[in-house]
């Protein structure tokens, strides 16, 4: 990558995402040294260290944001929008994996393939969702990440925080709104509308 790999390394994703939009392909090869060992860790773990496969998924996901970088919002999270598409990758390749089975198999044990197919699918579904989460968490700044953390994981009450903390309801209750809805907002990207 060289002296151009310097020169994108103070870009965010989005922005370099945004460079992709307006035709700058260059911008590419920033966003896969930042994210093609990652990737390919999150498929060798959701195809059971399949390396061929994991690495051709890495390759189609690069080749999807190339010939189609307007389909990301670069308001949003490009992490949390990356991981949700790889999510949507492995849940339609275990869907073909069921519909295979189900040809290659009896009816009677079709059924127990596409069950299976479908309990990978949630087991991804739940760990993609969790890891973007615990990323838009680990986002927020310090007096809302604790509030958030002592009401939902730790499951104190709003009076129980305000003691704790030494800190009016009211604050409590706004760092919570503001926590909640900064979430919701970064977590708006994990359902994304399927590319093929």
């Amino acid at each position: 990558m060289g002296l151009f790999g310097n020169k994108y390394k103070q870009f965010s994703d989005e922005e370099l995402m945004d460079f992709m939009c307006a035709g700058n392909k260059k911008a590419l090869d920033e966003l896969y040294g930042r994210y093609a060992a990652i990737l390919l860790r999150f498929f060798l773990k959701m195809f059971r260290n399949d390396r061929e496969k994991s690495e051709d998924f890495v390759h189609d996901f690069f080749a999807k944001i190339i010939q189609n970088p307007t389909l990301f919002d670069s308001s949003r999270s490009f992490k949390t929008w990356c991981f949700a598409v790889a999510n949507n990758m492995c849940k339609n390749e275990y869907k073909k994996i069921g519909v295979r089975h189900s040809w290659s198999n009896s009816l009677d044990a079709s059924y127990g393939q596409i069950d299976l197919a479908r309990n990978l699918e949630q087991q991804v579904h739940e760990s993609i969702f969790q890891e973007a989460f615990s990323f838009s968490l680990a986002n927020l700044d310090d007096k809302h990440k604790m509030v958030f953390s002592l009401r939902h994981m730790d499951g104190l009450t709003i009076k129980e925080i305000a003691e704790k903390l030494e800190i009016n309801e009211g604050t409590i209750k706004s760092r919570l709104f503001y926590a909640t809805k900064y979430l919701a907002e970064n977590l708006k990207e994990y359902n994304p509308v399927e590319i093929h």
